[in-house]
């Protein structure tokens, strides 16, 4: 795992090896253990390395036999053994054991076309001294992070925006249409940032940077969910636990300590089982726990870590996010609003206190339906064919009269929820469900000024396209959050969180042929009426507690709605309401000030909208101001 920068100039210019060396020691903590660098005219790569396989030899940059093609690289490729056999037997000749070595002769070998030869995470640059081109990629999920800036002749890029920022010709004029939509998502959706200048390398895509100074792009692998598998129920949990078995196989190779995150939830305690089963000793798993009972989820993980005897750690922490939101902006670097990134980030520093590597849920709710939201996109189907007098003059009445409740889990609040977008068509829906400011709300808050700046910019947009692939309701939404919510807002946040504590995460569920056998299975075996995961439900009874398979979902969040109106007052309201903020031209003043009044008051929750507002301002004062 590592942190990767660099330069090529289309001119061939001197590469300022001072800029290069202040972007590389920017991402120190996501490669604290060396560093490495390839200048030549016009080309400047640079990495830090956080050693985790072959601990010796596996320096970066790493280059072919003849030192024509050089690599610098972020992540894990878990078929690297595999692939190094295959291309030793085609004549290629090997100086490392690192997974790193064999992408350079698979590039050599298969060109632009490699990244489909490998299962892993990652992010690398290769520099082509025949061709004079640079060429990046990016795994097909998304699980590592690649910016870049296409300025004055060169391509800048790094996998953070802190390094891309220390170039002097990368600009950090705001980008209106992102804070639109960060507004919606609480992240900037992919390929936009904050900035102007830089744009997202988008997960499962390559860039070539010719010799002439051209940008080429090309996505190498599409997930299909049209073509279904015939397969009985039984057939298909069974080779669910087969194809996750290996998956989590795989990614316990490492010459270095590791563990497991375990919340006690479905996804992160099946990953811990097949550890389990897989490891020759007791399994380190590492929870975190919350005062508030509403957020923690300790007895939960504490059952699974018994039934299959870990190597269990607790750290029971009262999260402060005033100790924590300096280090979370600058990390992000970009308005980044999932409040959850404060608990993994906790979760993580703790976890890195015993080991280097922790495995992890991420994706198990993406690939089998295990959200909430999927049924709900169901039921709004059966709820469309309701005549429509009947929703408006009694069922929507009705629910609107149920008590409002500030527990993170309402059901009251889940039915007005609902109700408030079931009727509209499938995009606005499922966009209304996740979003924060809704069209309504936007309309209240933004200035005249920024309504012109972003009109006819609809968030719908980044997910109409995932919904017009021929599948059903629960499909499209699997789709859409697969190739949005995950990369744009879960993905960075692990990534970010742990890489900040030089922890490397990685994800059995994202291993691409996961990914693909879930896609292939009809809606009925993920979501069976209203009951989600319902495969993993049924096959990994044999594997887990069955109080952890029936609960229900919970996240891993924090008490924004307590903290705003107690601990989190004063700086919320020092910060939003200041008179920086407010002359920001973004938000009308009266706007602003009614969403803190009510919920300081208690009239409404607005604690989701105003940590959104709060990262926003906060991220202002660090990289614009």
């Amino acid at each position: 795992m590592c942190g990767i920068v660099g330069i090529v100039d289309s001119k061939k210019r001197a590469i300022d090896e001072h800029v290069l060396a202040s972007m590389c020691d920017a991402i120190r903590h996501r490669g604290p253990d060396e560093e490495g660098k390839y200048v030549r005219e016009g080309v400047g790569l640079a990495m830090r390395r956080l050693a985790i396989i072959d601990l010796k030899g596996g320096q970066q940059p790493i280059h072919n036999e003849d030192r024509t093609i050089w690599i610098i690289f972020n992540g894990e490729i878990y078929n690297y053994r595999e692939l190094r056999a295959h291309l030793e037997k085609l004549g290629h000749r090997f100086y490392t054991n690192s997974d790193t070595e064999a992408i350079v002769h698979a590039y050599e070998q298969y060109g632009t076309d490699c990244p489909k030869r490998l299962r892993g995470m990652f992010a690398f640059a290769i520099w082509d001294e025949k061709k004079q081109e640079l060429f990046l990629a990016r795994d097909r999920a998304g699980k590592k992070p690649l910016l870049y800036a296409h300025v004055n002749g060169k391509l800048i890029f790094a996998s953070e925006f802190k390094a891309l920022l220390l170039h002097p010709d990368v600009s950090r004029e705001v980008n209106p249409e992102a804070i639109h939509h960060y507004l919606s998502f609480m992240c900037v959706p992919a390929p936009l940032t904050a900035y102007r200048a830089i744009r997202k390398l988008e997960p499962a895509h390559t860039l070539r940077f010719t010799r002439d100074g051209e940008i080429k792009l090309e996505r190498y692998w599409h997930l299909d969910f049209t073509k279904k598998v015939k397969i009985s129920e039984e057939e298909a949990g069974e080779r669910a636990v087969e194809i996750l078995r290996e998956a989590v196989r795989v990614r316990l190779i490492s010459e270095v300590p590791l563990g497991a995150f375990l919340s006690g939830g479905i996804d992160s305690s099946a990953v811990v089982a097949l550890m389990s089963e897989e490891s020759s000793g007791p399994v380190k798993t590492f929870s975190i726990g919350f005062e508030e009972e509403d957020f923690s989820e300790l007895e939960h993980a504490r059952r699974v870590a018994r039934h299959v005897g870990a190597d269990h750690h607790e750290f029971i922490v009262r999260p402060s996010a005033l100790e924590v939101l300096p280090t979370l902006v600058e990390h992000y670097g970009e308005p980044y609003a999932d409040s959850s990134a404060i608990p993994t980030y906790y979760v993580a520093r703790e976890t890195r206190r015993h080991v280097t590597v922790a495995l992890n849920g991420d994706g198990g709710d993406e690939c089998f339906a295990g959200y909430e939201r999927y049924a709900a996109m169901r039921l709004a189907e059966a709820y469309g064919r309701i005549p429509q007098t009947l929703r408006r003059w009694l069922i929507e009445p009705a629910i609107a009269l149920l008590p409002s409740s500030e527990r993170r889990r309402s059901r009251a609040r889940d039915l007005k929820r609902f109700v408030t977008a079931a009727s509209l068509p499938t995009v606005e829906r499922y966009v209304r469900w996740v979003s924060v400011f809704d069209g309504e709300a936007k309309r209240a808050l933004y200035s005249d000024m920024f309504h012109q700046q972003v009109a006819g910019r609809a968030s719908s947009e980044f997910i109409a396209p995932w919904f017009r692939n021929g599948s059903g309701v629960v499909d499209a939404a699997l789709f859409a959050d697969t190739m949005t919510y995950l990369p744009n807002d879960l993905l960075v946040k692990v990534d970010i969180a742990t890489m900040a504590v030089s922890l490397e995460a990685r994800s059995p569920f994202l291993d691409h042929h996961v990914i693909e056998f879930a896609a292939s299975l009809p809606e009925e075996l993920k979501l069976r009426r209203l009951t989600t995961k319902y495969l993993l439900k049924r096959v990994l009874g044999r594997l887990l507690p069955e109080e952890n398979l029936q609960r229900r979902k919970m996240g891993f969040g924090v008490p924004l709605s307590h903290w705003f109106r107690g601990e989190l007052r004063p700086f919320l309201e020092e910060t939003v309401l200041s008179e920086k903020a407010l002359k920001r031209g973004l938000f009308k003043p009266e706007t602003v000030r009614r969403f803190v009044a009510e919920h300081v008051s208690g009239r409404r929750d607005h604690s989701h909208q105003l940590w959104t507002l709060l990262m926003l301002e906060l991220w202002f004062e660090k990289f614009i101001d």
